[in-house]
């Protein structure tokens, strides 16, 4: 029998995160975080380029294309139930 198990790696240990933040229309969550600028951004634009690349059928399917951005953040920030938002979770339903 397969079993799917997800890993989440540990979050870093420091006081200041820099967070990959989805937009969809007005609504933000906080898609992902990373210890450094250069890897959110990297996160960043990777998501980007799947939201692109699954334009045509977000359009078709009458869904807001989710916009990404980088911004730093404190741990503090983070909710307490907070998860990684998967890049094409979308396609699955799964939204904010």
């Amino acid at each position: 029998m397969s079993q799917l198990i997800m890993f989440r790696p540990p979050l870093p240990n420091t006081d200041r995160l820099w967070a990959v933040m989805a937009w969809q229309g007005r609504r933000s969550r906080i898609a992902n975080v990373h210890a450094t600028r250069e890897a959110a951004q990297a996160d960043c634009e990777w998501r980007s380029r799947q939201v692109h690349e699954y334009r045509h059928f977000l359009a078709s399917e009458h869904k807001a294309p989710l916009r990404y951005d980088v911004r730093q953040i404190g741990r503090a920030e983070l909710p307490r139930s907070w998860s990684p938002l998967p890049a094409l979770g979308f396609l699955r339903g799964q939204s904010f």
